[in-house]
């Protein structure tokens, strides 16, 4: 093919979408439909508009067409960690379900920080994306008024609760903690313990649903709860039980609120000569990489992570294309899954 150098943009000097559109013998919105990756368009056509832009060296327009819409071909998400896997997990899973859409995510990460993630919500705002994706319910009062007054749609996730105009997926965080709580009970532990880092508002609703169980059994011990607010880590999940097992020796269950914690739990019982299960029950929550391959293989709450991005995200399109939605909640459950270690 004899070489063309294209003419460009007056005022970018890039080249245009007309001008691939030309170039591939389509119409300019098909053209953009195949590069933005839509399922309507068929193969043969995305093929000869991506040879075109490639011969052309095009590069969309983002602002421009955003501009153009008042809106952008993004959606936002926030989570509060990107190097906790349950968010990693559930990102992952939304852009699954977005970017054959031709929908691009971007991420922003609040670590933990009502402060940061309102700053994120204004920022994002300010172009507004198509849709938003966050999580759970605690943010600041001006954050909360912000989504609410954009028009925006939104999903928000890892929660549950029913308001008019409000769409959510997730799971109930107070009763994963009840269902650890019985489990120790019919194992026959009675100096049961709440071990949890982090201190999220879900880590706390967890620890909530577990002390209210034991408190009906006329099992709890406020003494047997430690709670810091430090990043939940293998080595702190060390450095706890340690503390614990030194105070309260006759500890004979632990409900640690993330797996990282019983990990490292379970390390530390090993040093200390402690049997687990046998003296001592441990149990972890979300199912982490690792769980299932401890020694010994470690008892958790299995966490939807990946069918709840998706979900979230499936849910945000149909709220997008004014289609017709069956619950704006969606609750789907978790799963104990009894290993060794309990």
């Amino acid at each position: 093919m004899t070489s063309v150098t294209p003419r460009k943009t007056r005022g970018t000097g890039r080249p245009t979408l007309e001008q691939v559109a030309q170039r591939a013998g389509v119409s300019t919105i098909t053209a953009s439909r195949a590069l933005r990756g839509l399922s309507t368009v068929g193969p043969e056509y995305v093929e000869r508009v991506r040879e075109a832009a490639r011969e052309l060296n095009y590069v969309a327009n983002a602002a421009a067409r955003a501009l153009a819409r008042a809106q952008s071909d993004t959606v936002a998400v926030l989570v509060p960690s990107l190097t906790n896997n349950v968010f990693t997990d559930v990102v992952e899973a939304i852009h699954t379900v977005l970017r054959p859409q031709g929908i691009e995510i971007v991420i922003g990460n609040s670590h933990y920080l009502r402060d940061e993630e309102e700053d994120l919500v204004r920022h994002y705002l300010a172009s507004p994306p198509m849709g938003m994706i966050v999580t759970g319910f605690d943010r600041s009062e001006a954050a909360r008024r912000l989504i609410d007054a954009s028009g925006v749609p939104c999903v928000y996730m890892m929660e549950l609760a029913r308001a008019e105009n409000l769409y959510c997926v997730g799971f109930s965080q107070e009763d994963a903690g009840e269902a650890v709580a019985k489990h120790l009970i019919a194992r026959g532990c009675r100096r049961n313990a709440f071990v949890a880092a982090q201190l999220d508002p879900r880590m706390l609703q967890r620890g909530e649903g577990f002390r209210r169980t034991l408190q009906r059994a006329h099992l709890h011990d406020p003494d047997l709860e430690i709670l810091t607010p430090a990043p939940s880590s293998i080595g702190l999940g060390c450095e706890l039980f340690r503390q614990l097992i030194t105070r309260h020796p006759q500890v004979d269950g632990v409900f640690f609120g993330n797996d990282d914690l019983a990990q490292g739990a379970l390390f530390e019982a090993r040093r200390m000569g402690i049997r687990v299960p046998e003296q001592v029950a441990i149990v972890g929550f979300n199912d982490l990489a690792g769980a299932a391959d401890c020694v010994p293989r470690l008892t958790t709450i299995r966490t939807p992570r990946a069918q709840m991005g998706r979900t979230a995200a499936e849910l945000l399109l149909s709220i997008i294309r004014q289609e017709r939605i069956a619950s704006p909640t969606v609750d789907l459950g978790f799963e104990l899954v009894v290993r060794e270690s309990a």
